[in-house]
């Protein structure tokens, strides 16, 4: 025998279809016959089909065990792929190594295998992730990158690494820095290019401009040049507002777009090239805490860097445009 307590979510239904959930294994027709029976009772009486259940009733089962069996659950995250470049883990924090055509999230093409849908069977898998023991939290990225870039992506263990985290990057007490190549040479080897932003919904696509407007966001771009050859530059990049494409759309805008890039580039200059990939990277990042920090504390003075980005080793060998 077995007994099931009415909770308060679950009061004011019927017996039978209070049952019908809960016991998913038991047919509806023995359903029935167990409650002619008496082989279900409500809080010791015989009970009826059509009872309306209050939250503290019991009810007392007499069936077979296999009727409690639960079905594993399924989740999607368990189709994504078991592949996954961890460059550094802790109890708190994952920072992975995104590939490019990987997407962060879901959308519309791909809803299972994301980078959030790896990190969570990666988890799942190593015990450290239970969503039936959860109430609300689930491993979640702390900052995402586009589909067509690579680099290092944050995702958060648990709900207090989450919180902490999202301060941090907000709080910009996160230094990132990333590598590209484009077509051109900036007019200084290293600047802060400065512009306002505006974002069309519609097309995800922005535009930069010189001049500040009320939809317009600021935006602030420091690069360094590192080295040039044929019509490509090497740049280290770090961002001092975070906006979208804000690397693309700000260096298309002074006349050095992305190589790789078709949505703020030439396609006719890429072509050239032969490459489809988009060549930005983010390659490193150093936490630098202005304050405590709490349990992340840890991290502060900590830097992190990809040990080899595919283009920038291509770049300094010259190999890159032997691959022609």
């Amino acid at each position: 025998m077995k007994t099931l307590t009415v909770q308060p979510n679950d009061a004011g239904q019927r017996l039978d279809k209070f049952l019908t959930k809960s016991l998913p294994n038991l047919p509806q027709a023995l359903l029935y016959k167990y409650i002619r029976l008496k082989r279900i009772k409500r809080n010791g009486k015989r009970a009826q089909i059509s009872d309306r259940l209050a939250a503290g009733d019991t009810l007392e089962l007499y069936i077979n065990d296999e009727f409690f069996e639960k079905p594993r659950p399924q989740y999607d995250f368990l189709r994504a792929s078991k592949s996954l470049d961890v460059l550094y883990e802790d109890g708190n924090l994952l920072l992975l190594n995104k590939k490019v055509g990987l997407l962060s999230h879901p959308d519309d093409t791909e809803y299972v295998d994301t980078l959030i849908g790896r990190v969570k069977r990666y988890l799942y898998e190593k015990g450290e992730y239970d969503p039936e023991a959860e109430q609300s939290f689930t491993p979640s990225l702390v900052n995402r990158i586009d589909r067509n870039t690579c680099g290092i992506v944050m995702a958060a263990k648990n709900a207090e690494a989450l919180r902490l985290l999202n301060h941090i990057v907000k709080s910009r007490q996160l230094h990132k820095l990333y590598l590209c190549v484009v077509h051109g040479t900036p007019p200084r080897r290293e600047d802060t290019l400065t512009g306002y932003l505006r974002k069309d919904e519609a097309k995800n696509k922005v535009t930069v401009q010189k001049n500040a407007a009320p939809d317009a966001k600021e935006i602030r771009t420091r690069y360094r040049v590192l080295d040039t050859h044929r019509g490509l530059s090497l740049l280290e990049i770090e961002l001092l507002t975070g906006r979208t494409h804000q690397i693309r759309a700000h260096l298309a805008s002074v006349g050095c777009p992305l190589l790789g890039d078709g949505k703020y580039g030439t396609n006719a200059l890429n072509k050239a090239y032969g490459y489809k990939k988009q060549f930005l990277c983010a390659y490193s990042l150093q936490f630098d805490f202005r304050e405590d920090c709490g349990a992340l504390q840890y991290l502060d003075g900590m830097r992190f860097s990809l040990p080899d980005v595919w283009f920038e080793t291509a770049f300094r060998d010259r190999s890159l445009w032997e691959q022609r």
